[in-house]
């Protein structure tokens, strides 16, 4: 195995590609390793005068009220500093925009209903929900789909 890296100026976002002749057990694990060291990144968050460091891997989502924006977990609400297009820089891959004022864990999701009235998301293990607005419904959709591999 060979470990190479470029450093390029133009390049705009950093990327880790891995080049196998065939899928291995060394090649899934080396790429579930990468994968939590980005997905595990910690996001500065706020209840009150508390700071809290959270791991983007165990929010939701994010959503704006009345220009504040908040964070999501299971079971609580935090508040960021930081606008939604500040987070769609600083996120992982596995967020994604679903409308103007919300960005969704697509790891957590666990449906998307669709009907005339709405489109609706709901996450693992909790009673949360989001709309996907119309403009974001397709691209959702194909994002999911494309996760299940």
């Amino acid at each position: 195995m060979k470990i190479r890296v470029e450093i390029d100026n133009e390049v705009k976002e950093t990327e880790v590609v891995i080049r196998a002749a065939e899928q291995t057990n060394d090649i899934k694990k080396l790429y579930e390793e990468i994968s939590r060291k980005i997905i595990n990144k910690k996001i500065k968050l706020f209840q009150g005068a508390t700071e809290f460091y959270i791991s983007s891997a165990s929010i939701l989502f994010f959503e704006t009220d009345d220009r504040i924006v908040n964070a999501h977990t299971k079971n609580d609400l935090f508040e960021t500093h930081l606008r939604l297009y500040e987070l769609e820089k600083l996120l992982p891959q596995n967020f994604m925009r679903v409308s103007k004022s919300t960005i969704i864990n697509l790891d957590a999701v666990y449906t998307l209903t669709r009907s005339l009235t709405g489109n609706l998301i709901a996450f693992h293990e909790s009673y949360k929900q989001v709309y996907v607005s119309r403009r974001y419904v397709k691209d959702t959709k194909r994002r999911l789909e494309s996760r299940e591999e």
